[in-house]
């Protein structure tokens, strides 16, 4: 008897702890949906609203930060540059164990043009380190480095 009565008890907590635990990776997921599709769609203002002020950002070219990035970013933009199209695959997401800080690695296939009108189609890996704020998850760190995944065609 107390068996049977221990058992809908016992999935019931399971079943909440399913639904907690997609509410964060959900967040996180939906975030990333939205920032890459700002940086796709070459909306600038957007894109950097996602960021922390005091972001720190690891690119090919060497490390920067918002200041510098925004500047380089919109230069780029304003000169005729612009990213063409882009796909986000192999998106995994963790967690600190205090559920404050979240990481989100990917790889991200981008056409972008260049000012002189060439297109490069390239695939980055891509990881994104987010931290919860009193406003909300901001992108604290990136790091973005080309990827030797070949582009299936």
């Amino acid at each position: 008897m107390k068996l049977s009565a221990l058992l809908p008890c016992a999935l019931l907590l399971a079943g909440l702890s399913t639904i907690a635990a997609a509410g964060p990776k959900a967040d996180i997921d939906k975030l990333e949906t939205d920032f890459n599709a700002a940086y796709i769609a070459n909306d600038f203002d957007k894109y950097f609203a996602f960021y922390a002020d005091d972001a720190v950002l690891w690119f090919p070219e060497g490390r920067t930060d918002i200041p510098g990035y925004k500047k380089e970013w919109g230069e780029f933009l304003k000169s005729g540059g612009k990213i063409q199209s882009g796909a986000v695959s192999d998106m995994h997401i963790h967690f600190s164990p205090q559920g404050d800080a979240a990481v989100a690695s990917y790889l991200l296939h981008i056409k972008t043009q260049s000012p002189d009108r060439k297109v490069a189609d390239e695939v980055y890996q891509e990881s994104d380190v987010w931290f919860k704020t009193a406003g909300g998850w901001k992108i604290a760190h990136v790091h973005y480095a080309p990827s030797p995944v070949a582009v299936k065609k």
